[in-house]
């Protein structure tokens, strides 16, 4: 049986490297993405389980990702766990509001991410 796949779009080294490890400890295969913009893309056709997203990328366009995700049939339901900087306030409740499953903290997802990944796979 395949591992099942989570995508990962991140741009800074920490937390980014760090999440690809603990999710192949629980079981993932990881797929990284480099660019936001890029992440309905290759969600789609992808098989991907679960997305996460760095809200900190120098586009500044993570938000509208999340929101091309959820625009696109085939990507729609995924769950996606979004994280930032504890400062980053407004960033959190952007993505919140464009779609995001999950908003964190960078320190909160390593620690909880087992929790945060059970939470956002959780159907209701």
């Amino acid at each position: 049986m395949t591992a099942p796949l989570a995508l990962l779009c991140y741009e800074e080294i920490l937390p980014g490297s760090q999440l690809v490890n603990r999710l192949q400890d629980q079981g993932y295969r990881v797929q990284t993405i480099a660019r936001a913009s890029e992440l309905a893309a290759v969600a789609t056709g992808s098989g991907a389980m679960l997305l996460l997203l760095d809200l900190a990328s120098q586009q500044r366009n993570a938000c509208d990702a999340i929101r091309q995700v959820r625009n696109v049939a085939e990507t729609a339901h995924l769950p996606i766990i979004a994280f930032a900087d504890e400062a980053e306030v407004e960033l959190q409740a952007s993505a919140k509001a464009a779609g995001a499953s999950l908003v964190t903290t960078d320190a909160a997802i390593l620690i909880h991410l087992e929790q945060l990944i059970e939470q956002a796979l959780r159907v209701d």
